[in-house]
């Protein structure tokens, strides 16, 4: 017999993915359907991803029209409960016991089975208590309507001492393997244990504390190559290296935004940075123009005004889709933008930036053509932590073929960590007195 439990109607739209994204997904379990409303026959489910983080773990459903669900939380056991109308109970939803894998933080097993007549039920057994985030999203870029289900723990993990304990915040959960968007593992090397930060502490006198922002990921896969390269796997691969050899020097040490395949909303990553009381933020991306031949490194600061060029602008407001993309839930995103993006003044910061900009792309010129030979500004979400030096580093064009093939060799991956690192270093012994500027917080 089906389960029998109560809930509140809610309206939503779903959403749309490939299949051979849901296998490429570290494991996960899914549910989706996809809802004709005012038609008699139920519809069936494109697409169901799931996106497991230590944070969260990220369930969307996606259609090509609107769906209706209800949800609610059940305890003793934890549960996730959703019901979905007009959809069928077709092979996908059968099949969702075999994509749960067993190191998903948050998801223990999922079930589907018809309800009553109409209504498909999912149930997510969960491992632990979560808060969940259920929003729809509107269809943007190569997506339909989505049903995005955010399983956010009640109880989420401290990232200033998940520092302290382990030598990332994100190696405070147990990850799992990414998988690009062909269904591929992506060509990453294994996180190693970098040194502690204790032994840090024990050889220099000041430990200087990098927020590596890896651009896009998960539903945001960011610019593609002709070769079929995402971005968000670039970005990643590049991070992490870059965070081994940061995490290498007696000085410093090195945090991740992201550490896996799984969206991180902009203001997020901003937030993320400032919680674990960063000194410099690093946001690291792979730039793409609607011509192949462009090519080269770019070096970006934020702008309080005007953005330097037409294509800094364009740029901007390129990167700050991402949240589109990727699908932030706006009712919860405000909140955090009224306290985390206020409009201070900035400019002691944008000044250190502009330094630390500098520092980085003359690094950057010494293995790469340089798109623009002098730092850019414009208006980027991702640069506005008021107290930290914080860039935004195009790599390469990955819709260059030639950029494209180098940005996934392993070996040009690691110059252009060793060349950040360069840049870094440099801007701290020509500022060896940097401190963070202490501003208030509303939250």
């Amino acid at each position: 017999m089906p389960e029998r439990l109560e809930s509140s109607p809610t309206s939503t739209p779903t959403a749309r993915l490939s299949r051979r994204t849901v296998l490429k997904f570290a494991g996960a379990s899914l549910t989706l359907l996809i809802s004709p409303v005012g038609h008699a026959a139920d519809s069936s489910l494109l697409a169901v991803r799931v996106w497991p983080a230590p944070d969260y773990t990220r369930v969307t459903l996606e259609s090509a029209r609107e769906l209706r669900y209800t949800y609610l939380t059940v305890q003793n056991p934890e549960r996730l409960v959703v019901d979905l109308e007009g959809v069928a109970l077709d092979s996908v939803l059968q099949s969702l016991p075999s994509k749960v894998l067993e190191q998903d933080p948050y998801i223990r097993l999922v079930r589907a089975g018809q309800n009553r007549p109409g209504v498909v039920r999912v149930v997510f057994e969960l491992k632990t208590q979560i808060t969940p985030q259920v929003f729809t999203l509107q269809p943007v870029g190569d997506y339909g309507h989505r049903l995005v289900l955010d399983l956010y723990p009640a109880h989420p993990v401290d990232p200033l001492l998940a520092l302290i304990e382990k030598s990332s915040p994100m190696e405070a959960a147990a990850g799992s393997e990414s998988v690009d968007a062909g269904g591929q593992a992506p060509n990453l090397a294994v996180n190693e244990q970098p040194p502690a930060a204790k032994r840090h502490a024990t050889q220099a006198n000041r430990l200087y504390t990098i927020a590596l922002d890896p651009g896009h990921g998960g539903e945001d896969p960011g610019a593609i190559g002709r070769r079929g390269s995402y971005e968000k796997n670039i970005t990643l691969s590049i991070a992490r290296r870059l965070k081994r050899k940061i995490d290498a020097e007696p000085n410093m040490r090195a945090v991740l935004t992201r550490d896996g395949d799984y969206f991180v909303p902009l203001y997020q990553r901003v937030a993320r940075a400032r919680r674990v009381q960063a000194d410099l933020f690093v946001s690291i991306h792979a730039d793409a123009f609607v011509r192949p031949e462009a090519r080269g490194s770019s070096v970006f600061v934020l702008s309080e005004r005007c953005a330097t060029s037409s294509a800094a602008r364009w740029l901007a407001q390129k990167e700050n889709d991402a949240d589109l993309i990727g699908g932030v839930n706006l009712a919860k995103q405000e909140g955090h933008l009224a306290r985390t993006l206020l409009d201070l003044s900035q400019t002691a910061t944008i000044n250190d930036s502009l330094k630390l900009g500098r520092a980085v792309l003359g690094e950057l010129g010494g293995i790469n053509t340089l798109h623009k030979a002098e730092v850019e500004q414009a208006n980027f979400a991702v640069l506005k932590a008021p107290d930290i030096p914080s860039v935004l580093v195009e790599t390469a064009f990955i819709s260059n073929p030639e950029e494209e093939r180098r940005l996934n060799d392993n070996a040009y991956q690691d110059r252009m960590a060793e060349a950040i690192l360069r840049g870094i270093k440099r801007y701290l012994e020509d500022n060896p007195g940097v401190t963070r500027t202490r501003v208030a917080r509303a939250d």
